[in-house]
């Protein structure tokens, strides 16, 4: 099969089934405890709230699209998850939303785990990038992580065990930057602070990592190949072949499931050693680079 065909293929993310979903054996995987995960309407988001509704959790999909919270919840039923998907609109640029959406986890349960994903992308250079757009990142994807990690650290202290985690969704774009990215990257690297923060902060029972994947079948990789393309005056099939997958040494791009099992794992007890690193599943980007 020729390489065209190959990146064709890889491009088109295939629905989530059952069978996809890693299953792990964690006594705190029940019904009785919650997680948060924000950018649930699409992508990874709406992976890892599948995985973790799958998994037995009472699972707070949050996300501003609420047509894509209804497909989530859609999905949740065909898959017939074992615990409980809710879905909550919410804004990451307000406050009281925010707020609204923690105290929501925190009366469906014990609220013990946080997925912060949502994420959005603007291509530009730094001299033509806009102040207000390099805010809104700034706002969606390193504030209100911080003000989600800030307001539920009380709820997790409070259970029985005080045990939970905080989980954010880095990228290869925390380990090294890109041109034309300004405002995602440095969103990036700060969402690596912010998880070394937290476990530092977290006592050893309250553990927080980061997963960082290289290019992945989401709406958010999908949406930015044409402003790429017109960014660097290249095709939108060289940005695929050259820009996305030709630096990688798996010339595939991830699944948004795969993404979900490795925050499920990250979050479970097999991942109890894991606290304030980062979760690098990249394909050889970072490591192995030219």
């Amino acid at each position: 099969m020729s390489r065209t065909a190959d990146t064709h293929d890889s491009i088109d993310p295939p629905e989530i089934t059952a069978e996809s979903i890693q299953h792990l054996d964690d006594p705190r995987f029940t019904s009785e405890n919650v997680a948060i995960v924000t950018g649930a309407a699409s992508g990874i988001g709406r992976a890892t709230a599948l995985v973790l509704a799958a998994n037995g959790l009472t699972t707070i999909a949050a996300d501003v699209d609420e047509d894509g919270l209804h497909e989530t919840a859609a999905k949740a039923d065909d898959l017939a998850v074992e615990g409980v998907l809710e879905t909550v609109p919410c804004d990451l640029t307000d406050d009281a939303e925010i707020e609204a959406l923690v105290e929501t986890a925190a009366d469906a349960g014990q609220l013990r785990y946080v997925a912060n994903i949502a994420g959005i992308q603007h291509i530009a250079s730094i001299e033509s990038f806009p102040m207000e757009t390099f805010d809104l990142l700034y706002r969606v994807m390193l504030r209100a992580p911080m003000y989600l990690t800030k307001l539920a650290l009380p709820h997790i202290r409070a259970a029985d065990d005080g045990v939970g985690a905080i989980a954010n969704m880095a990228s290869v774009h925390g380990h090294y930057a890109t041109r034309d990215k300004v405002a995602y990257n440095t969103m990036k690297f700060g969402l690596r602070g912010l998880t070394k923060s937290t476990a530092a902060e977290g006592n050893g029972n309250i553990r927080a990592f980061s997963v960082s994947t290289g290019y992945v079948k989401t709406p958010l990789v999908l949406d930015q190949i044409a402003d790429t393309a017109d960014e660097r005056g290249i095709t939108e099939r060289e940005v695929v072949e050259d820009v996305m997958l030709g630096q990688a040494r798996t010339s595939e791009m991830m699944e948004p499931v795969e993404a979900g099992n490795l925050f499920a794992f990250g979050l479970s007890r097999h991942g109890k050693h894991l606290n304030g690193d980062d979760l690098l599943w990249d394909g050889g980007f970072v490591n192995t680079y030219e």
